[in-house]
Order: structure tokens, then C-alpha cells, then sequence
């Protein structure tokens, strides 16, 4: 039972709660620009990019997949640019055109066998593999050769997100809340928010093969949903956010192991599934705490 903890549960909840940093980092921003949905676009049209970059490379290593998911990534935005001149159509459902439309050319690419080939298939992309996470050699000397394939990316990532947010906190925070006085000092607000949206595209690279499409877009919006809540200042609601995603990653899959036994089912729940039911749960918790106060 404790090798079963160390091998399989322990890594599926470090890259869980890698995954949860940098979303929740990254979806911080985005819920305070009114963008959340772009969230939801990004998780989907990854999809495609992901598939196209084994095709073109042949191989499934990280680099070639993030090129491919971030060259979709950049046309969904051309392709949003491009519809959006007709002003006929309003900006949400022109993300649900180019979302949806990409989403589905990257699920018909893997039904013509090409997510058995690169370990993806369309249930993993919606529901990501927590469950199959496993490290047979975990605190022995040959650990970093039985790594899973996900973790070293999603920890270089979770670095990187956290190093550019420090680094870049003023820079974010002015042309986030007053993009006209961060034009005054130098800043261009138009080139922030394609480097946060560009950060944004890495992190759901990063974390879509290992926890899903619906995973990716929850933990985006809804640690950052109950940071809003709770605190006004942009650093305590940066902080807030990332423990919420934190905290969401560690009791969901908890209760995805745990709860079917309470209630005398053999069969554990889907840990991606409970993860996103448990950060709804906690943004009601908080909007009802915050309605009391």
C-alpha cells in the first residue's frame, strides 16, 4: 500500500499541483482583464497543435509538441484578429467559432490513429491521465531515469511562470488596471497581454496532456474565481490564487481516491473530474463566506 502511495498517488499529485500553480498564476491575470474564456480557447485549440507537431517531428518529445501547440495557439489569435473585422459578430462567439472548430480538428486527427501513437487519445484530452501517472523508482538512485515524461516540463514551466510574474508584477499590474497610465510611463499594454496570453498558451501546453482540457480551463478560473473573493490587493490575490489551485489539486484527487470507498464503490473516481468539481465548490464556499462579511 505505501510503495502503491509513493509510485503512483504522490507524482500524480505533484504534477497536479504543478499544473494548478501555473494555471492559477496565469488565470489570475486573466480573470482581472474580463479574458477567462480565453482560457477555455487556448485548452482546446492546444489540442490540434499538439498532434501536428508529432506529425511534422515524429517524435513525441516537449519541444516539438509546445512548438506545435503554441503555432495553433497564434493562429486562433490570427484567426480571432481576422473575424473579429467583421463587428457584425460579437468577441465571445467568435472564440467559440475558432475554439470549438480546432478543438474538433484535433479530435478527428486522433480518431485517424494518431493519438495511439503519441500516447493521446480524445478521452485523455478531455479528462487528462492523473491516473496513469507512475514512478516505479521513486527514492532510488536511478529516479530521475523512471521520472514520469510530464513532470521535468511542468516544473521548468511552473519556475518560469512564477520567475516572469516576480519579475514583471508592475509591469502586469499597471496595464492590467490603468493600460493609459502604463502607456504614459513606456509600457505597451498591447505587447503585455500578448506576453500574458503567450505565457498563458505555454502553461495549458504544459499541463493539458497530464490533466486534460477540463482541468486546464477549471484550474484557470477557479482559483482565481475564489481569490477575487476573498482579497483586494493584487498580491494577496495572486498568493490566494495559487494556494486555492493548490489546495483544489490536493483534496479533489483525495476525494477522487477516497470518497467511492466511503460509499462502498470499488472503483475510484476520475481525479480530473473531482479536482474541477471541487474548485465549483469552492468558489461557492467563498462567494457565500463573502456575502456573510
Amino acid at each position: 500500500m505505501n510503495d502503491m502511495i509513493l509510485q503512483i498517488d504522490l507524482p500524480a499529485l505533484l504534477i497536479a499541483t504543478m499544473a494548478a500553480i501555473i494555471c492559477s498564476l496565469c488565470g489570475a491575470f486573466l480573470v482581472l482583464r474580463r479574458q477567462a474564456l480565453m482560457s477555455d480557447a487556448l485548452s482546446h485549440v492546444v489540442l490540434p497543435g499538439i498532434v501536428t507537431g508529432y506529425l511534422v517531428s515524429g517524435t513525441i518529445a516537449a519541444l516539438p509538441m509546445l512548438l506545435g501547440a503554441l503555432g495553433a495557439c497564434l493562429l486562433a489569435v490570427s484567426l480571432m484578429a481576422l473575424i473579429r473585422r467583421v463587428r457584425i459578430i460579437e468577441s465571445g462567439a467568435i472564440m467559440g467559432i475558432v475554439f470549438t472548430t480546432l478543438f474538433a480538428l484535433g479530435v478527428l486527427l486522433l480518431e485517424q490513429k494518431v493519438g495511439g501513437r503519441v500516447h493521446l487519445d480524445a478521452h485523455h484530452a478531455l479528462y487528462g491521465a492523473l491516473e496513469l501517472t507512475y514512478w516505479p523508482g521513486i527514492f532510488t538512485p536511478d529516479m530521475w531515469q523512471t521520472m514520469p515524461a510530464d513532470m521535468p516540463l511542468l516544473f521548468f514551466v511552473m519556475l518560469a511562470v512564477t520567475m516572469l510574474v516576480l519579475v514583471f508584477y508592475k509591469e502586469l499590474k499597471l496595464a492590467t488596471f490603468d493600460p493609459l497610465l502604463a502607456q504614459g510611463q513606456g509600457l505597451r499594454p498591447a505587447w503585455v497581454s500578448a506576453g500574458l496570453l503567450a505565457l498563458s498558451a505555454v502553461g495549458c501546453v504544459a499541463a493539458f496532456q497530464a490533466v486534460g482540457s477540463i482541468l486546464v480551463i477549471a484550474l484557470f478560473i477557479c482559483p482565481a474565481a475564489c481569490a477575487r473573493l476573498l482579497t483586494s490587493s493584487l498580491a494577496g490575490y495572486l498568493c490566494c490564487s495559487a494556494s486555492c489551485a493548490i489546495l483544489m489539486a490536493v483534496i479533489g484527487y483525495g476525494l477522487a481516491a477516497t470518497a467511492p470507498l466511503w460509499l462502498g464503490i470499488p472503483a475510484a473516481l476520475s481525479a480530473a473530474g473531482m479536482i474541477a468539481v471541487t474548485g465549483g465548490v469552492m468558489v461557492a464556499l467563498a462567494a457565500c463566506y463573502t456575502s456573510r462579511t
